[in-house]
């Protein structure tokens, strides 16, 4: 027996040869991206746990700081203490709950979470103010956190209403505090205004930066937006230009048949042609007929929505058949047909449908082969497929062929009706697999179809019988 080994099966790559097939794979993809929407609710919620943990680490700072600095600072109180582990637990829980909210956050309920937030960071640092009762007070560091909520999430207006707040409450407490604590330093109304400055440049920067990378967001958007629908007007281009194709098709393959079959009988007709010219025109006509019937019997194959009726079956016995029932037209061309398969390899399908499809690849094969030639089939499990091989020892495919072999009604050879690839396609696909060519060089030509694996339960109730 002759084996064919030409190329490694596994490192093969399909050659997708029907373009229609490329819009549909685009389609299937634009379908896997998320949504603009979905993007923009992701990016809410992860700025929203962004700003918690910067809160969270800005508490714990603090209040290292000020337990490192006791004898600057005084030691944290107790009120103190709770205070920040309230607003920490609370930060915290905020954390969990936007971990659960995977795409649902809006616009609209960002915002009402950073004006909470900006609030209660406000109250927060009040608090604590009082409590530490100090004019240098550490705790206002936390108010550059609402203004970078507000230059993120609110606009120009907002954001400088923000500041303008913060600044007003340091002043305001240094005031109280000296109103309280007589006399005043004029060394803390600089360094409260030092650290305004500081607030309202920070503040108005980082929206400018913010402000010019949701306008270069908004573009991105719009562009995606342009790309989504143009891809999808193409895609509807592409079917209505298949449909067109395989319309043109049909006519063609008709058209031939009908103009024999109505240009024998009216020569059949004409009193003046001899009984034998008469017999000879209605065969051609009968020919013609039958070569019609063919073509619409294929199409109809081909149109109709295949439901696969599955049943475990052995790999080896569907190739032991198809050598079978070839063999003899084989070997009428002098062309020796082998397989080889694992005995217990077992695939779920439609056998009579995927006996169909090999017969089909093998035909061609041995009408592509040189003769003496070979052709070899064979098959092996990768993943939870089954990859079937279908070799002959021919010329290439052309290129010009190569792109169309698996469109409808395409065919290279002159009687060919060009639905056998198109059909067997169609075949892999519904049992989970594909159709390709793997190979494509002198004297190795391959095609190759993976197919569903079955369960080792199902292996174990399959008998082993011929099909």
């Amino acid at each position: 027996m002759t084996n064919i080994r030409c190329f490694d099966h596994s490192q093969s790559l399909a050659v997708e040869a029907y373009p229609q097939d490329d819009v549909l794979l685009t389609m299937e993809m634009m379908r896997k991206i998320p949504s603009f929407e979905l993007f923009k609710a992701d990016a809410f919620r992860m700025q929203q746990i962004a700003f918690c943990v910067l809160t969270l680490f800005v508490l714990g700072l603090l209040l290292l700081l000020h337990t490192a600095f006791a004898f600057r600072l005084g030691e944290p109180t107790t009120p103190v203490i709770l205070v920040l582990g309230i607003s920490f637990s609370l930060k915290f829980l905020e954390i969990v709950w936007l971990q659960g909210q995977a795409n649902e956050i809006s616009e609209k309920t960002a915002r009402r979470e950073t004006a909470i937030s900006i609030v209660g960071i406000f109250i927060l640092a009040g608090l604590l103010a009082f409590l530490t009762d100090r004019d240098d007070n550490p705790y206002f560091v936390l108010l550059a956190i609402p203004i970078l909520e507000c230059a993120y999430q609110f606009g120009l207006a907002t954001t400088v209403l923000t500041i303008v707040s913060s600044i007003a409450m340091m002043f305001w407490w240094t005031q109280h505090f000296f109103a309280l604590h007589p006399p005043p330093r004029s060394t803390e109304y600089l360094e409260t205004g030092m650290i305004s400055i500081i607030y309202a440049l920070i503040g108005i920067l980082v929206w400018l930066l913010v402000h010019q990378l949701k306008q270069q967001q908004s573009r991105l958007y719009e562009s995606m937006a342009a790309l989504h629908a143009t891809r999808e007007q193409l895609a509807n281009e592409e079917k209505l230009a298949a449909v067109g194709r395989l319309a043109s098709g049909i006519a063609h393959e008709i058209r031939n048949p009908v103009a024999m079959i109505s240009s024998s009988l009216a020569t059949a007709a004409n009193s003046d042609l001899g009984e034998a010219d008469r017999e000879e025109m209605v065969q051609i006509a009968a020919r013609e007929a039958s070569r019609l019937e063919h073509l619409m019997t294929e199409f109809l194959n081909y149109a109709r929505p295949l439901a696969p009726q599955l049943s475990s079956v052995l790999v080896n016995d569907l190739l032991s058949y198809t050598v079978d029932v070839v063999k003899a037209h084989a070997a009428s061309r002098s062309i020796e047909v082998s397989y080889s398969c694992s005995e217990d390899l077992a695939i779920k399908v439609d056998s009579a449908q995927v006996q169909g499809a090999l017969l089909n690849l093998v035909l061609n094969g041995i009408d592509a082969a040189y003769s003496p030639g070979a052709i070899a089939l064979d098959a092996a499990q990768k993943d939870t497929l089954v990859q079937i091989n279908v070799q002959n020892t021919g010329e290439p495919i052309p290129d010009v062929d190569l792109q169309r072999i698996f469109e409808p009604f395409y065919s290279a050879k002159p009687s060919g009706t060009g639905l056998g690839l198109a059909i067997a396609r169609r075949v892999a696909e519904v049992h989970g697999g594909n159709l390709w060519v793997s190979s494509n060089q002198k004297g190795c030509v391959a095609f190759s179809m993976t197919l569903s694996v079955v369960s080792t339960e199902d292996r174990n109730e399959i008998s082993h019988k011929e099909l």
